[in-house]
């Protein structure tokens, strides 16, 4: 059960908090009812995302073996059998898509297309360049869309924006993380490396990084924002949206990180401090 619960990669669960977001902005935080269906959702998540890894680790068992970071996982490391694995994933899978339809026949769908979306990405989409990192920033929009749905809430053109350009900002900065400190054997550990190069991925993240501090701006001074959360105050946040944008850059460009952006979020105190302060604004502005 340990090796298991790692392979579900317990580490990267806070991901799944991305599905409070509508909860958060649409003014529904101290409704107890939502807040307990909005749990639900990230619960189901959680499970469905740790399929996701399993499965992502069967595909890339041969590659993993030769990572440094990443042969020490419990399949690569052959602390658990490829078999076990598989019979875990099917019960789960299934255990947590009957689960979601019982919630609502909606989260449902977004369960089982998150599945299916990354089933295909581990079986072809993530070999195609651009593709791969588009499919990624896709399933942190599922989040979002996921915990709407169960609120009946559909999440704005802006917030929904946001987590696209935030989440392909973070994709690209961690594929060129993987291509500058794996170097010359970047593709043997993930093949679609090789269609990459630093200048190419440096434009990338040029381009993303402009369009999340501009779409996070607009939504900000947007008239539908200040009408419905009645204050212009929203856009004092953005000072915090630049600072944590700037200082991942920093990070990514000056300290040579970026592999792992849970990871680095959490240990980097200035990030994590500014996220805080930033989560603080964002509800006090909002609800008082």
């Amino acid at each position: 059960m340990k090796y298991i619960i790692l392979s579900m990669r317990p580490g990267q669960w806070i991901k799944n908090l991305l599905v409070l977001a509508p909860l958060i902005f649409s003014k529904n935080i101290h409704i107890l009812v939502k807040d307990i269906e909005v749990l639900k959702a990230v619960i189901i998540f959680i499970l469905i995302s740790g399929c996701v890894y399993m499965t992502n680790d069967i595909f890339d068992l041969e590659n993993d073996k030769n990572h440094p970071v990443k042969s020490k996982r419990p399949l690569s490391s052959g602390k658990i059998k490829k078999s076990k694995l598989i019979y875990t994933i099917v019960i789960l899978s299934v255990s947590t898509f009957i689960l979601a339809y019982r919630i609502n026949v909606v989260l449902g769908n977004i369960i089982l297309g998150y599945f299916l979306l990354n089933l295909i990405y581990s079986i072809l989409l993530k070999r195609i360049v651009i593709l791969d990192v588009m499919v990624v920033a896709l399933g942190f929009y599922l989040r979002i869309l996921a915990g709407g749905v169960v609120i009946d809430v559909y999440p704005s053109e802006w917030l929904s924006l946001c987590t696209i350009l935030l989440s392909l900002f973070l994709v690209f900065s961690k594929r060129r993380y993987e291509l500058v400190v794996l170097e010359n054997s970047s593709n043997i550990h993930r093949k679609v490396l090789s269609y990459y190069s630093p200048y190419f991925i440096d434009q990338m993240i040029s381009i993303v990084t402009a369009l999340t501090i501009i779409t996070y701006i607009m939504y900000t001074i947007s008239d539908k924002a200040i009408e419905y959360f009645g204050t212009r105050n929203l856009i004092y946040t953005n000072i915090f949206v630049f600072y944590g944008i700037f200082r991942y850059l920093y990070l990514v460009y000056k300290e040579k990180k970026g592999g792992d952006p849970v990871k680095l979020m959490l240990s980097d105190k200035f990030l994590l401090i500014n996220i805080f302060l930033w989560a603080i604004a964002v509800y006090i502005i909002i609800y008082y």
